[in-house]
């Protein structure tokens, strides 16, 4: 698991709750999408600025985008999934980790702003081979602001199971 929403930490943070009120407000959803196509708008802390503490280039953000904006059935079960998710269910996917008696890696970010670090102790904690790794200099997408750390943990994880 790397940086996610976990135990009740759903909508994560500004972002994740301009996304909740965005899916329950008619029309707000496709307005939301167009304003986060506005470039300078992008780094702010209600949008991708919150995610990563780098900008992302803008044509991967693009891509991330296009599919919300250019197509009414994926803005339809983006909106649906984000109405219809009940409080409880990350409550009880944590509980059910306790079963999963497996190598199990939890990779967080130091600096994450949307995912509680102490989430990333409490999910590894759950896990019975559970083991945390926490990267510097990081927000939620690790992926993005650390790739070639987050990809020396998985290997180092993958060679070692």
């Amino acid at each position: 698991m790397v940086s996610c929403e976990a135990f009740d930490n759903y909508p994560p943070g500004l972002p994740g709750k301009m996304i909740d009120a965005a899916c329950r407000v008619p029309g707000a959803l496709p307005l939301m999408v167009r304003v986060l196509g506005f470039k300078p708008l992008r780094r702010l802390p209600v949008g991708i600025g919150a995610l990563t503490k780098r900008p992302v280039p803008d044509e991967i953000v693009d891509r991330w985008l296009r599919p919300l904006r250019t197509d009414p059935a994926i803005r339809r079960d983006f909106r649906h999934y984000n109405t219809h998710i009940r409080r409880s269910e990350l409550l009880e996917a944590a509980e059910g980790l306790r079963k999963f008696d497996k190598p199990a890696l939890v990779v967080w970010a130091t600096e994450d702003l949307m995912m509680p670090r102490a989430h990333g102790r409490r999910l590894a904690d759950l896990l019975p081979q559970g083991r945390l790794v926490e990267i510097e200099d990081s927000r939620t997408l690790i992926a993005e602001d650390r790739p070639e750390r987050l990809a020396e943990v998985l290997k180092e994880f993958i060679s070692r199971t």
